[in-house]
């Protein structure tokens, strides 16, 4: 017992450096510590603005234990300083990156899978732009790189949306539908529910070839993507 009060009260010492409230730290054996996604995102103002708003003694970085600046989550005059929600909500709404505060946006706010592919907590800023890993990311370590909320569906080459005709340029087919899921409207998610058969309705078809087409295969053939089908010839194919 008074080796565990040793311990509370030696946990309880360290939390003095960063502040009372802890969110976006881990404890490194030592002391606790900012994690690599307190500060990952970017401010939603100016970083001068914020700087005005959120003034520091030192900056607040991933692995330090830099005090966190009082005003992100408490006022002066609170003794000891305990947590006023109101402004640490608007701390994480227009400063999260000088508060350490990033990991409670609703972009990094969220659970990774249980059993995930990779450690989540080791992922770099380079593995989230990576197209050998940001589609894997995206599905099991989504608060690692602020992908919370897209479902695992994400172009894993980052640039895909920057030309947005490459979704049917002939020969790049099997790129987009790699590369540039999200762009292309390529997602598993995506095409499951265009393809449910429970639809009322279609979307006209915007080819006037459709017929020959069908008749060749193209409602049926797997070489065509759902996306293909529904851009020209969804009434044809009987997709919505």
């Amino acid at each position: 017992m008074f080796s565990l009060l040793l311990l509370f009260a030696y946990l309880h010492s360290t939390e003095a450096v960063i502040g009372s409230d802890l969110n976006c730290t881990t404890y490194n054996g030592t002391s606790f510590v900012y994690s690599p996604t307190a500060t990952i995102c970017s401010n939603v103002i100016s970083d001068s603005s914020c700087a005005v708003l959120y003034p520091a003694t030192a900056t607040v970085t991933a692995g330090t234990d830099n005090a966190r600046p009082l005003t992100c989550y408490t006022t002066a005059s609170a003794t000891p300083a305990s947590i006023v929600q109101d402004m640490k909500t608007a701390a994480i709404a227009d400063c999260p990156a000088t508060c350490g505060y990033c990991c409670e946006t609703a972009a990094y706010d969220c659970a990774n899978v249980a059993y995930p592919r990779l450690d989540c907590s080791t992922i770099t800023s380079a593995q989230c732009l990576s197209a050998t890993w940001r589609t894997i990311i995206a599905e099991d370590c989504p608060s690692a790189c602020g992908l919370c909320g897209s479902n695992g569906c994400v172009d894993a080459v980052v640039d895909c949306a920057n030309d947005p005709s490459i979704c049917t340029t002939v020969g790049m087919q099997d790129f987009v539908n790699t590369y540039c899921q999200l762009t292309c409207d390529r997602c598993a998610s995506s095409t499951t529910a265009s393809s449910s058969g429970t639809c009322t309705s279609y979307a006209a078809d915007s080819s006037t070839a459709c017929a020959d087409w069908a008749a060749n295969g193209f409602c049926t053939n797997t070489f065509y993507t759902t996306a293909q089908r529904m851009e020209y010839c969804a009434t044809t194919c009987k997709l919505c």
